[in-house]
């Protein structure tokens, strides 16, 4: 059994990954940063309010943590970036013990087949642009840590969503995961498989993957 702190976890991804850590026998405190939300989380969850972006609160949650899975949703100010920069501030300063983290990045942060980042390419939605460079700040920012166990698990760019649970996905590095027949996708219900796969067995330590069906 591990010790998971789950940041954002009323959310559609974040409330998946708690929901897979809890039927695994793991021991899950649950964080929004809103009161509201926190009444709406998992009642096997320890339920908590917090910011991932206040170094108190990470500090005080993650001393007894084995993980931190960060699924916090899109906000106007930059919280990706922001929530990065306070994990590897924090977290180094608990030396050995300190838990490993599981980012929920962005497909924008992934590559097309000419390495460009899909957030540079023309027909990336703009609505999501905002989003997508403050992930690419934040994975820039884990991968000049110095003393931080990490991993941030992208998302496909296409057809992510609530699903059946199947309970497998393949793997991929820089490029999003291409299935037999061309599809991308995967559901929320097997991306959550994957967090905490990778918390069970930690396979990318200190880099960017992605999954996919």
């Amino acid at each position: 059994m591990a010790r998971i702190v789950v940041f954002g976890a009323a959310g559609q991804i974040g409330r998946r990954i708690t929901d897979e850590a809890i039927k695994r026998g793991h021991e899950v405190t649950a964080v929004e940063v809103d009161a509201s939300r926190v009444k709406k989380l998992a009642r096997k969850a320890n339920a908590v309010e917090g910011d991932v972006t206040s170094r108190d609160t990470v500090q005080r949650l993650a001393q007894e943590a084995d993980a931190v899975v960060v699924a916090v949703g899109g906000v106007d100010r930059p919280v990706h970036a922001n929530a990065a920069r306070t994990l590897v501030d924090v977290l180094p300063r608990l030396g050995e013990q300190a838990p490993l983290v599981v980012h929920v990045s962005s497909a924008g942060t992934l590559e097309d087949e000419n390495g460009q980042r899909l957030v540079d390419s023309s027909d990336f939605p703009a609505a999501e642009r905002k989003d997508a460079l403050d992930q690419v700040d934040a994975l820039d920012t884990y991968r000049g840590a110095r003393g931080v166990r990490w991993a941030a698990i992208a998302p496909p760019p296409q057809n992510f969503g609530s699903g059946q649970r199947r309970g497998a996905y393949r793997t991929g590095v820089d490029h999003p995961v291409i299935d037999a027949q061309g599809q991308i996708g995967i559901s929320t219900e097997d991306f959550a498989v994957a967090v905490i796969d990778e918390i069970e067995h930690p396979r990318n330590r200190n880099r960017r993957f992605t999954v996919g069906n």
